[in-house]
């Protein structure tokens, strides 16, 4: 009963642990001057722009604290989050969905400000069962489809803001490491060459942001920034470091204490695995150390295995294993 316990406390401790990692690094992607790098790389609307001018003309809501659930005894600070919109969307047939971060935008253009719906997902696991970009793609129908009822209504399809949404895939498969990739509504011409206004049909954008190793011939640019903003091997003074002299992200005391604090959890994760390799490590090694003791005693003393484990004692339940690599 006591392992039980200690067992299930680990558990629960461990999930934790992951559960405060994912939310901070959901801040860390809600933080304006965050937003604003991946936006003048992913979204065209922004190339022109400055990243300060980006966080702060803009991006839409008043910085605002959301740590719930994350920092439990910092409930009342200010923080530089996106206030925005209502990260969930719901419907009575579909459920609830959580976006990570959502919020509104404008964008300069020829014709004066635009508006903008954007999302940023922060993805730990690539293969999830599905394919990721499906999800994507439903998440920008979904940001359209909202739209309805609050943006426009019947007959009114022409006030339609575009969407995006910008998926940061930490841990993708090998063959899409170190890059970015966009899925967009496109004009193809089948017959004839009939023009139509590229605001008209170029409503959602899906961006795909794999990240990789620091020795591939893409690392640089934005896939750098993520990969030393949210990397769980670099320090907090690195991270500053690179942040402010190459990105010219200014480093506040909030966003400074932010990495210190995801740098914190990583270390506790990677603590976390070691203890549980080290504990691994040893059971295999008594189980090893046994299986030849078993072995021995067949041989030297002409003993079957049952007899040989009766000696040594050995429970009914484990029996059943060493049988099994006796016979491999």
């Amino acid at each position: 009963m006591q392992q039980e316990e200690n067992y299930l406390a680990q558990t629960i401790s461990q999930a934790d642990i992951d559960a405060r990692y994912d939310e901070g690094v959901k801040r860390l992607l809600a933080n304006k001057s965050i937003l604003a790098v991946i936006m003048k790389e992913c979204v065209p609307e922004y190339r022109d722009c400055t990243t300060k001018d980006i966080a702060e003309k803009y991006i839409e809501g008043e910085p605002q604290i959301g740590a719930v659930g994350v920092n439990i005894d910092e409930t009342n600070r200010v923080n530089p989050a996106i206030h925005g919109i209502n990260t969930e969307d719901a419907t009575l047939s579909e459920g609830t969905i959580r976006y990570d971060v959502r919020f509104y935008a404008t964008a300069p253009s020829e014709d004066g400000l635009i508006g903008l719906i954007l999302n940023v997902e922060a993805q730990n696991r690539y293969n999830a069962g599905y394919p990721l970009l499906k999800r994507a793609i439903y998440y920008c129908s979904r940001m359209i489809s909202a739209q309805y009822g609050t943006e426009f209504t019947k007959g009114e399809y022409g006030k339609i803001k575009k969407v995006y949404s910008i998926w940061v895939c930490m841990n993708p498969p090998k063959e899409r490491r170190n890059t970015i990739t966009q899925y967009s509504i496109q004009e193809k011409h089948i017959i004839g060459e009939a023009v139509e206004q590229v605001q008209n049909y170029d409503l959602m954008s899906a961006v795909m942001i794999c990240l990789g190793d620091e020795d591939d011939k893409n690392y640089g640019g934005l896939l750098k920034f993520l990969e030393v903003l949210l990397s769980e091997e670099k320090s907090p003074e690195t991270k500053k470091e690179i942040l402010e002299t190459e990105f010219e992200v200014p480093m506040t005391q909030t966003l400074e204490g932010e990495v210190r604090y995801m740098c914190n959890l990583s270390q506790g994760v990677a603590e976390r695995a070691m203890e549980k390799g080290v504990a691994k490590g040893l059971q295999q090694g008594e189980n090893r150390a046994t299986l030849v003791a078993i072995q021995n005693l067949m041989k030297n003393a002409n003993l079957t295995a049952d007899k040989a484990m009766d000696m040594l004692g050995i429970a009914q339940a484990d029996r059943a294993n060493y049988k099994e690599q006796l016979r491999s």
